[in-house]
């Protein structure tokens, strides 16, 4: 059961959940090319292998940060969790948020994805870096 499944009030339920964009895989993919190349050559064999081996630990780190990481709108509230060990966490009513701010970079914006930052009153401030469609979850809270 999801953090956001197990955190649901009495007659509260999800309207829109966001995701990680494949751009979280961009180090791995690149380095896993770079090595794949290398496998050609008998000389830069060895250090193929060392570069796939690095590539799958970038994988690794980037699919625990999808896992581990969650942000839905509901009827009641904005709830986002990021974090597998550590763990950060904001759950506020749709009257607390102050503001939803989308940063997106140009390559974010041609891909579509961006950070989503939730603001709420009272000066809690959480980020979510590399959200697919943070534009659409910014309309879908704002319509709450």
């Amino acid at each position: 059961m999801s953090y956001v499944e197990s955190n649901l009030m009495n007659a509260e339920s999800v309207i829109y959940t966001a995701k990680m964009h494949w751009i979280i895989y961009i180090k791995s993919i690149g380095i896993l090319l770079v090595s794949i190349l290398m496998l050609f050559s008998a000389e830069t064999r060895a250090l193929s292998v060392i570069g796939l081996v690095v590539a799958a630990g970038f994988w690794l780190v980037a699919w625990i940060q999808v896992i581990s990481t969650e942000l839905a709108v509901t009827n009641k509230r904005i709830i986002a969790k990021i974090g597998f060990i550590r763990r950060n966490t904001i759950e506020l009513e749709h009257a607390k948020v102050e503001s939803l701010s989308v940063n997106q970079t140009i390559p974010g914006r041609i891909l579509n994805y961006g950070t989503l930052i939730v603001n709420g009153v009272g000066g809690n401030r959480l980020p979510v870096c590399k959200i697919s469609k943070p534009l659409e979850f910014r309309q879908q809270t704002n319509r709450r």
